[in-house]
């Protein structure tokens, strides 16, 4: 139950390997990288220059925050207008809100970027520059909507079906090995298996590896979706991890012996110390799962803030020549956020892992140490 660095060179190992299989895999993935990049820096670009067209001074911290929250429309791109300025092009989204004892659906375009109000009967809805919805009425307002974040979660929910319903397949009748995309899945499967669940949890793998791997894959997915451009910053909102975290934390405390909670409850130490290490032990329970939530939501946001950033630079500076500059370090930082990815969803999986691991510990652990 060690948390090293050669699990980590490992897992990057397997999955070069994996990539390297195929020249296609690796072309696709570096064309992947170069498209995302450019069309990325090619769309914050023209979002932008609008913005500085617009304002006195341009300010990056309202525009980079406006591209990392969620939205209740999934932006694509900007279009030039023949007046030089640009108006945005999204697909709007449903908007699901109750209120008074009664649902209003209707789509996110009605808002039209929040400078029109929608009326429902007595309700007058009316969409602030954060996304908020409220009802100038008075009313208090329920907001059930499926907000780009949401759709970006049911993307990847489908694809993680079309991944493993086709790999299953390839195993159907008289195929003894994988053939196409169950040959990339099936080391990865068996990695999460072998390296993360067996040795973190033991024997009684069998019953958490659905979890593992659906974390891993889940994440994954969705750390990817994120990198394309206009792609949904999923997995960089605090909801999400936490929610991800709270599956961890009910999971290990559901499964927990008689041994973990005597660890918690009746620690090995003087009865005159209880007062202090009962809640130092409580704390730890909670603290495991907080530091899941905050190291995949920090890092993925980090990530989406720098190429923000190096976007930026272009109208801080005011000059075209420091473009070259930020596209080269965008695809430079693009390239690294494909391997933090993979990476973040592996470190989500072991922690889980191990804290569940933790858990499970049997009474004669305790008195080998």
């Amino acid at each position: 139950m060690r948390y090293t660095l050669q699990k980590h060179v490992k897992f990057v190992k397997l999955l070069s390997q994996n990539l390297s299989k195929s020249n296609f895999s690796l072309l696709s993935l570096f064309l992947f990288v170069v498209f995302a990049s450019s069309a990325a820096l090619a769309s914050e670009t023209a979002t932008l220059k609008d913005s500085t067209s617009t304002e006195e001074e341009f300010n990056p911290v309202t525009t980079i925050l406006h591209h990392v929250l969620d939205n209740h429309d999934w932006h694509l791109f900007d279009m030039p207008d023949h007046d030089g300025t640009t108006h945005p092009v999204s697909l709007p989204l449903p908007i699901i809100l109750y209120s008074e004892g009664q649902f209003d659906i209707f789509m996110s375009s009605q808002f039209e970027h929040g400078h029109a109000h929608v009326n429902r009967g007595e309700r007058e809805y009316a969409m602030d520059e954060h996304g908020n919805i409220t009802d100038l009425a008075g009313h208090s307002v329920l907001d059930f909507s499926v907000t780009k974040n949401v759709a970006s979660m049911l993307v990847a929910i489908l694809l993680l079906l079309l991944i493993f319903t086709r790999g299953a397949k390839s195993y159907e009748g008289s195929h003894s090995k994988p053939v196409g995309l169950a040959k990339v899945v099936e080391p990865l499967v068996l990695f999460v298996r072998d390296d993360i669940a067996i040795p973190n949890i033991g024997h009684h793998y069998k019953r958490y590896l659905p979890f593992l791997l659906t974390s891993f894959f889940f994440i994954w997915i969705n750390n990817l979706l994120g990198l394309i451009p206009s792609g949904a910053n999923f997995t960089g909102n605090i909801s999400v991890t936490a929610t991800l975290a709270v599956f961890t934390l009910l999971i290990t405390n559901f499964s927990g012996t008689k041994t973990y909670w005597g660890h918690v409850f009746t620690p090995h130490v003087p009865m005159w110390l209880y007062p202090i290490m009962i809640p130092v032990e409580m704390v730890g329970i909670v603290a495991k799962p907080i530091a899941l939530m905050i190291r995949l939501f920090a890092n993925i946001t980090a990530g989406h803030i720098i190429i923000l950033s190096l976007v930026s630079l272009i109208f801080i500076f005011k000059s075209l020549l420091i473009a070259p500059v930020s596209l080269a370090f965008v695809l430079f930082i693009s390239c690294i956020e494909l391997l933090v990815a993979a990476l973040q969803a592996y470190v989500f999986t072991l922690l889980s892992a191990l804290f569940i691991g933790l858990a499970l510990e049997e009474p004669h652990t305790e008195a080998n140490h």
